[in-house]
């Protein structure tokens, strides 16, 4: 998607703080991160968001889930918060699938 922000990113036209990235993922830094430790995964894929996954997605959601824990170490994160938002009246600002890995000190509970 040529619009896409996350995209662009995959495509190396606008710069990130990359944390981890392979064949099928990208992690990076949250520019206004609402944490100590805020970083973003993506699928390299464009996604629109979870209701835009087909059964074909299974196995990248599940290497997603899988990848998420690994991330977090890497920024010595124990303890965390994951979250995506779906959708315009989910939250969802770029609609690129993405998670939220949140972390750094105690977070409030909702």
């Amino acid at each position: 998607m040529t619009d896409c922000i996350f995209c662009k990113i995959v495509a190396g036209d606008i710069p990130a703080n990359k944390v981890y990235e392979d064949e099928e993922f990208l992690a990076f830094h949250d520019i206004a991160p609402k944490a100590d430790t805020h970083v973003l995964v993506i699928p390299r894929r464009h996604i629109v968001n979870l209701n835009d996954l087909g059964e074909d997605d299974g196995v990248l959601m599940g290497k997603l889930m899988l990848t998420i824990p690994h991330i977090a170490a890497t920024q010595n994160l124990t303890g965390y918060r994951t979250i995506t938002n779906t959708g315009a009246e989910g939250g969802q600002e770029v609609f690129h699938l993405h998670f939220h890995i949140l972390g750094g000190r105690a977070l409030p509970g909702f």
